[in-house]
């Protein structure tokens, strides 16, 4: 019996899912799928210029484990570039991260600190000083 897989800690979810061509003139045109979790990996690797390892101690996995959920993301985002497929953002084994547990936040949400630490943040904020 196989060990059970661990849930990849993301931060937060696409703002839009679906992608593809827009000059398409294939009824059935084909469906790339892409778990959250790769999403995740391109956003942190290629987008906030992050490193495997920091990738994976921001998604609570070990950093091979990033590397192969990486190479699946790019081969995915390559066949739905080439072959003007339609690339779908959707499922996978995620859990979002808590807004009570420490993050090391992604800049993209405010789950990135807890308790009165974010409160003093915001406040901070607020007055603009």
């Amino acid at each position: 019996m196989s060990r059970p897989r661990k849930w990849r800690r993301v931060c937060c979810l696409p703002e839009s899912n679906v992608f593809g061509p827009l000059n398409t003139s294939d009824p059935d045109p084909e469906v790339v799928a892409m778990t959250v979790e790769e999403y995740e990996t391109i956003r942190l690797i290629d987008l906030d210029g992050l490193t495997q390892e920091e990738s994976a101690e921001r998604m609570n996995v070990a950093r091979t484990t990033v590397q192969k959920i990486y190479n699946d993301a790019r081969r995915k985002l390559a066949e739905s570039l080439v072959k003007g497929s339609i690339l779908k953002i959707e499922g996978g084994d995620y859990q979002l991260c808590d807004a009570a547990e420490p993050m090391y936040g992604c800049g993209r949400c405010r789950r990135r600190r807890y308790g009165d630490a974010f409160q003093e943040e915001e406040a901070y904020e607020d007055t603009g000083e």
